[in-house]
């Protein structure tokens, strides 16, 4: 039986020792105008979680350490640990990934969508999220080696974009662990 939890200086031990031998996943992720600073904070958070190797926020995407602490709200410090750069030309970014071997994934509900539970990454991983309302430019369609979608069940066509990143971030994280 359990009988008490951990407190918060025992969480902090153990994840400072975790941090020690912290494992990066080969998986980068681009966020393309993303609007919601509360969403970029999220991302942040579950990023770190996942262990991905780098976070690109680009476009009009907030960044941390501007006069916008929205995102060190939802974060929760983890914009400190986490490696992440700016760019405003994410198609740029994407380019030069692919050019290292990257297997270009959107997120994104277009003709041709996979369900993402079916997708089994063959290489090193970067995963591309659009606007909240617009979604990806068509730029990253010609880029797109594949394009994933999660399958709804309710009358709303889509998740929250940072509730969505951690569904298919951890799900492309523990196939990339497993290979």
């Amino acid at each position: 039986m359990f009988e008490q939890k951990l407190s918060d200086k025992e969480i902090l031990a153990r994840q400072h020792a975790k941090h020690a031998e912290k494992r990066t996943v080969p998986l980068v992720v681009i966020l393309n105008h993303i609007r919601s600073l509360y969403n970029v904070g999220s991302i942040f958070r579950t990023a770190d979680g996942i262990g991905i190797e780098k976070l690109w926020l680009c476009g009009i995407t907030g960044t941390p350490g501007s006069s916008r602490s929205m995102i060190s709200k939802t974060a929760l410090g983890a914009e400190k640990v986490v490696d992440w750069g700016y760019a405003w030309d994410a198609v740029s970014v994407a380019r030069l990934y692919k050019a290292h071997g990257y297997e270009i994934v959107l997120l994104e509900q277009i003709k041709g969508s996979h369900p993402y539970n079916l997708y089994q990454p063959k290489k090193p991983v970067c995963l591309v999220l659009g606007n909240e309302v617009e979604g990806i430019s068509d730029e990253f369609l010609k880029l797109c080696d594949v394009p994933l979608e999660i399958e709804m069940a309710g009358l709303k066509n889509s998740l929250n974009v940072s509730v969505a990143f951690g569904i298919v971030a951890y799900d492309i994280k523990h196939k990339l662990s497993k290979s």
